[in-house]
């Protein structure tokens, strides 16, 4: 069976939201998109009372992934879409689905002010512990806000696609993520752009003590760290075109800036296989719940 996008879906709208970005994924990728409900039975004394009823929930359980699929269908005509339900814990259950899937897409809920977006528990758990890529998309998401603004400053599916966004560490970079950034940015036809963000090394205050400031050489150190990091994935991607962006301070506020103008924005979880649980990242879980962007989270060595 050909792999697919799978969509976690539940029929809120940061759901609904997430097929829709699966459904514009699926056509760039030509692959298809299975939307996958987690039907939770609730406890028997509850699903017997009325207005409720066993058969009147699952008439309800059933109907969600039906109605989204079909309503996928008359929007992207060109893409297969499937449907799936099963029965379990939500987290285990997509978890489980990601051994056979490329890529799984979650939605997030937006927040009052500047909170931010609420990345539920379920997600959380899937984002910490699945070792394909997840994707978070925020609920509201319109296609038209992945795409440069048109020349009277509006919203627009005409123009090209916004950027891609990959925050890298230079000290360790990972396969995986890059070349997940480049394939994305690629069939998008859009530019990447490579983020670093760094803080000054403690011996830069020793410097100073001796009147001697090597702020200059250090920017231009990580520059070149960057560049040279790039350097063969750019041979190897020709047609992608690449920015550059090495910058003091805070690598997930470099890049939670650096979405209001993305496509997409990606970052890594380093996969920890340990006593304590798994671990997401303090760079991945800001930007999870603040970029205005949709997050690819990619798991890596």
């Amino acid at each position: 069976m050909a792999r697919s996008i799978t969509v976690g879906l539940d029929g809120s709208p940061e759901s609904r939201a997430a097929a829709e970005w699966a459904a514009r994924e699926a056509a760039l990728r030509k692959q298809r998109v299975r939307l996958l409900h987690v039907w939770q039975p609730v406890p028997e004394a509850m699903a017997e009372a009325p207005p409720l009823g066993t058969e009147t929930h699952q008439h309800w359980t059933e109907r969600i992934p039906r109605e989204a699929a079909q309503e996928l269908k008359l929007r992207h005509p060109g893409v297969e879409v499937t449907t799936e339900q099963r029965t379990g814990v939500p987290a285990e259950v997509l978890l489980d689905a990601t051994y056979d899937t490329e890529l799984l897409v979650l939605g997030s809920r937006a927040l009052s002010g500047l909170a931010g977006f609420l990345v539920g528990s379920v997600g959380q758990s899937v984002v910490a512990r699945a070792e394909v890529p997840v994707v978070l998309v925020r609920a509201g998401e319109r296609t038209a806000d992945e795409h440069v603004e048109d020349s009277a400053g509006l919203p627009s599916t005409a123009t090209g696609s916004r950027p891609v966004v990959l925050g890298l560490d230079t000290d360790s970079p990972d396969d995986t993520m890059i070349t997940f950034a480049f394939e994305e940015a690629r069939c998008r036809d859009a530019t990447l752009t490579v983020a670093t963000g760094w803080n000054l090394p403690s011996s830069y205050a020793y410097s100073l003590a001796a009147w001697v400031d090597l702020r200059e050489d250090i920017i231009r150190e990580q520059a070149m760290a960057l560049t040279e990091v790039l350097l063969p994935w750019r041979e190897k991607y020709p047609d992608v075109e690449v920015a550059e962006v090495s910058r003091l301070g805070s690598p997930a506020g470099l890049l939670i800036d650096a979405s209001r103008d993305a496509s997409l924005v990606v970052v890594g979880r380093r996969v920890r296989r340990s006593p304590f649980g798994a671990h997401i990242g303090a760079v991945a879980h800001a930007v999870m719940h603040h970029a205005i962007a949709p997050v690819a989270v990619v798991a890596h060595a």
